[in-house]
């Protein structure tokens, strides 16, 4: 069972770049080019490339080179679920604090 808190542990080390949520994001439904990965985030290659790896060796995507190109992929579906899950909880506990902000404004 501590193999997998630890396996745990070292991906959600991984997501703690919002960098990596934004290529995470990207990479939902589709496979993408480190080309197309530069032009939707506007990083640089090295940038890209340094994220990526960080997810592949933490089994997150996965490559495949096809002329030129390196495409990148998710390894499981699933990884979007949680995403999803975890920014549902957080835009839940912002939308709860804006309220809270908005109702101690009016009682000034």
């Amino acid at each position: 069972m501590k193999e997998l808190y630890k396996l745990h542990a070292e991906m959600c080390k991984v997501f703690s770049n919002p960098i990596r949520l934004e290529i995470l994001n990207l990479l939902r439904d589709t496979k993408l080019s480190v080309t197309a990965l530069i032009s939707e985030t506007t990083l640089t290659q090295a940038n890209i490339s340094q994220h990526l790896s960080i997810m592949k060796s933490k089994g997150i995507v996965t490559s495949e080179r096809k002329g030129k190109n390196v495409y990148y992929t998710l390894v499981n579906a699933k990884i979007i679920e949680a995403f999803d899950i975890m920014r549902e909880v957080l835009s839940e506990r912002l939308k709860r604090e804006q309220k809270i902000m908005s109702s101690i404004r009016r009682s000034r």
